[in-house]
């Protein structure tokens, strides 16, 4: 009865559009008073949630994709993409997808993306004669990339909660966010294949040439992030600080970035992270509670009692997590339903690292989907168009995405190839 009264408490304030971690924390302080928990065990729970040194990192990766957006990167990637491929029918729309690739290896986050490349991105479409509805659509689905590809800031809040290698994860998750890449490079492909009017832009060896040495720099930025992880050279925040140094010298080498704006930069960086470790602290509250209640242990029956079978329980899993990913945040999600879950798989011999880009492709996609949709809500304002406009636009290359994640889960081979070769 306390579970439900405390569930339907969250679902509510969720509904009334509350913050999610005053969503989470308000009902969860309220269930500890009431069964005799005083409020400093309370704050014990909420701080020894976000008290972890891999999450270190999680800032500090926010601080790179902050002065990249800052920099002007996403426009250096963009012209060169372009200049690249600009002669190809639907051109534009591949462009979208390579410069969410290239600005993944900087940002790991969606939200960053598509606030900052869409800007960019959605109006150069339009202009050039691709529909409003299309341009959002892909530029919020190629937004997912950046949490899945390294550095990934859920792949890190991930790692801390299974404790597992971030390093070994962020190498596991390279080959599903380069299959996200392709599988919608080929929606591009086939909508392309329908449209007879859109403009092409002939091949120019100079264009190329200047638009190659102005993105040379930014492109140097995953070499010293993730080899230095997978050298062995630093650790995940320690490349983190080495990688937002690094971007923060292109921005003042650019002249893009300066000294009065680093203020700006700070608060936003200082803002977002303020956001997420309030999540995690909620969310580690709330997983203390559902172990107090042995949540997971009815969970573990339940899913026992259902089947026996791996590939059944994954289903399940999916299903599950796309859910969850639609109606939360995923950060919550991912601290809630990880200590729950993952013992369960690895009981049906899943590896730690193959379930935990399962759940991170799972909960992302919910990024685009309603209610919480945040990637509808952060395009929305920048397009001018209503979120369900965004969402129209978005809904075709949701099918890709899905298909990717079908394969993710049902082929390990595909996660676990890099790692594998990397002695991870």
């Amino acid at each position: 009865m306390n579970m439900l009264f405390l569930g339907a408490a969250i679902i509510a304030l969720l509904a009334l559009r509350v913050p999610v971690a005053f969503a989470l924390l308000g009902p969860c302080l309220t269930y500890a008073t009431f069964n005799g928990q005083s409020f400093g065990l309370s704050m014990r729970e909420v701080t020894g949630a976000i008290d972890s040194f891999p999450l270190l990192a999680v800032p500090l990766f926010i601080l790179v994709g902050v002065i990249a957006s800052h920099a002007g990167i996403a426009d250096r990637l963009f012209d060169f993409a372009l200049s690249l491929i600009g002669r190809i029918k639907g051109s534009l729309g591949y462009v979208n997808i390579g410069v969410s690739v290239g600005f993944s290896w900087m940002s790991g986050s969606a939200l960053a993306d598509a606030a900052g490349l869409g800007r960019v991105e959605v109006p150069a479409m339009v202009r050039k004669g691709y529909s409003k509805r299309f341009s959002v659509g892909i530029t919020a689905a190629s937004s997912l990339i950046a949490p899945v590809m390294p550095p990934s800031i859920p792949a890190v809040i991930y790692a801390s909660i299974a404790a597992v290698s971030t390093g070994a994860l962020f190498a596991a998750s390279v080959v599903p966010a380069l299959l996200m890449a392709t599988g919608l490079a080929v929606a591009v492909f086939v909508w392309a294949r329908r449209q007879t009017d859109l403009e092409a832009q002939p091949f120019d060896w100079g264009r190329l040439r200047v638009a190659a040495v102005r993105v040379l720099g930014p492109l140097l930025t995953p070499v010293i992030i993730l080899g230095g992880i997978l050298g062995g050279l630093f650790t995940p925040t320690e490349a983190a600080a080495v990688g937002a140094a690094y971007v923060l010298l292109l921005g003042f080498l650019y002249r893009t970035v300066r000294l009065r704006d680093l203020g700006r930069i700070l608060r936003d960086t200082a803002a977002t992270t303020a956001s997420i470790t309030l999540i995690l602290g909620a969310s580690g509250l709330l997983g203390w509670i559902l172990a107090r209640e042995q949540i997971p242990q009815a969970v573990a029956d339940l899913m026992l009692g259902v089947t026996d079978n791996q590939i059944v329980f994954l289903l399940m899993v999916n299903v599950l997590l796309l859910f969850l990913g639609a109606v939360l945040e995923g950060t919550s999600v991912l601290v809630i339903t990880v200590p729950i879950l993952l013992p369960i798989a690895v009981e049906f011999g899943v590896d730690p690292l193959h379930f935990g880009v399962i759940a991170i492709v799972n909960l992302m996609i919910g990024l685009l989907t309603p209610p919480i949709g945040a990637v509808l809500y952060v395009l929305s304002p920048v397009t001018n168009l209503p979120v369900h406009e965004v969402f129209r636009g978005t809904a075709p290359f949701l099918i890709p995405l899905l298909a990717v994640q079908l394969l993710i889960t049902f082929v390990p081979s595909v996660v676990m190839f890099l790692p594998g070769v990397l002695g991870l």
